[in-house]
């Protein structure tokens, strides 16, 4: 496989300028390889913070008048479908910029459940799955892919990199699998990331599931390009271009340096904010994923989050009907739950964290409680804590760490860990 980064711009922590993406950009994509192809842009859908719009103004300005299409396919993964004004608030452009400066762009959002918008690739054999998975599954993975890919000259992914609770660290191929991917791969390795658990996962960039995102990734047969992004705010510290593979691991290696926050202790008490880029529980979650690694045994992590109203729109019967539970309650009753989406069950462990489950008893590490929008009745249906949050008063949680407290004002993308 063919791993090269084609240029690179990195700081000590200062945002990048415009004239350094622009500079990249020119570096990485000369105009003069662009004439007369098409050009499919694959971008994240809203709950990823990044310049997402820095990097797509740079790249029309280089390829927009040279390229016979400019196209924008969302990676959606399962999420729901975004509106074309919100892919133009993404894009940091307004409707009328679209119709005008942008008129040849088109706006596609990824269709994972829907077949015809779907090519199939192939199989990963069994044997390969044992090996990828080091022994924990042997199955045949079918891969499919959004057949949008294949009607363009080139794909380029423009995305973060973050620590994340599935794949280790997101970016690279993971913009294919599962921002464009299709659901039999999808439900795969998010159990895959399940039974090994978000501890076991979460920060570290070299993972089962990163071995199968990246093999799924090389069966795209279409040219591809990366700009992996390490953000800090609304900019960021460092851009990547080159394959899929090279790009991403370069931004890891710098999102480890600026996404993760090291801590001395635990916390019996963890006050986390949702952002309010996620709109509902399953990507709020994330409030829960990147600080389980600092929650104490016994102690209570508190996801408040007065804006979050949905458990999860395309995935709320599927919850509700089987509930958060640790890992080893769907494991030690597989038969029970083996047909149901795998994704889905991936979710309910993470949100749940580690416990246990002997005896048709289970015991969670510690509690998940929800202070938000969803209503109490729903909360215990579906196995998770119960706070009003207008009960809460967050500068009351604010200064307390040597008291085993903890407040982080806007949870979801930086990683906490413990030291030692």
């Amino acid at each position: 496989m063919n791993q090269s980064i084609l240029g690179s711009i990195a700081t000590d922590g200062a945002l990048l300028t415009h004239a350094q993406y622009t500079d990249l950009v020119a570096r990485a994509c000369p105009a003069a390889d662009y004439r007369g192809k098409k050009i499919l842009l694959i971008i994240p859908d809203g709950t990823r913070t990044a310049p997402i719009g820095t990097m797509f103004k740079a790249l029309f300005a280089q390829l927009g008048d040279v390229t016979a299409a400019f196209d924008i396919l969302i990676a959606l993964g399962t999420h729901p479908p975004m509106p074309d004004e919100a892919i133009c608030q993404r894009l940091e452009i307004t409707p009328a910029e679209w119709r005008s400066q942008f008129a040849k762009v088109r706006f596609f959002n990824h269709e994972w459940d829907n077949p015809a918008a779907l090519r199939r690739l192939g199989v990963i054999p069994a044997e390969e799955i044992r090996a990828l998975s080091g022994g924990l599954f042997a199955m045949d993975v079918p891969v499919d892919v959004n057949a949008r890919v294949f009607d363009y000259d080139e794909v380029i992914i423009v995305g973060p990199v973050f620590p994340h609770e599935v794949v280790g660290m997101s970016g690279g191929n993971k913009y294919l699998f599962p921002g464009v991917g299709g659901a039999d791969i999808l439900n795969f390795f998010h159990w895959l990331g399940a039974v090994v658990t978000n501890m076991g996962i979460i920060g570290n960039p070299q993972t089962p599931v990163r071995a199968v995102v990246d093999r799924a990734g090389a069966m795209v047969n279409v040219p591809k390009k990366c700009f992996a992004l390490v953000a800090k705010g609304a900019g960021a510290v460092g851009v990547f271009a080159g394959t899929p593979e090279a790009a991403w691991a370069a931004a890891a290696r710098l999102s480890a340096e600026h996404h993760i926050v090291w801590k001395d202790r635990s916390f019996h008490t963890i006050l986390s904010c949702a952002s309010p880029m996620y709109d509902e529980l399953w990507v709020g979650a994330k409030a829960m994923y990147k600080l389980e690694p600092v929650l104490a045994d016994g102690g209570e992590l508190i996801i408040y989050a007065p804006h979050i109203h949905e458990v999860s729109i395309v995935h709320g019967k599927f919850i509700r009907q089987v509930g958060y539970h640790c890992r080893d309650y769907f494991l030690k009753q597989w038969d029970q739950f083996k047909d149901l989406p795998w994704g889905t069950l991936a979710h309910c462990t993470h949100v749940f964290g580690g416990g246990s489950y002997e005896n048709g008893i289970e015991i969670p590490r510690a509690k998940v409680t929800l202070a938000t929008g969803i209503p109490e009745a729903v909360c215990r249906e579906i196995n998770l804590g119960y706070r009003d949050w207008r009960s809460i008063r967050v500068e009351d949680y604010a200064n307390r760490e040597s008291e085993g407290v903890l407040l982080v004002p806007k949870a979801g993308e930086q990683l906490y860990k413990r030291r030692g």
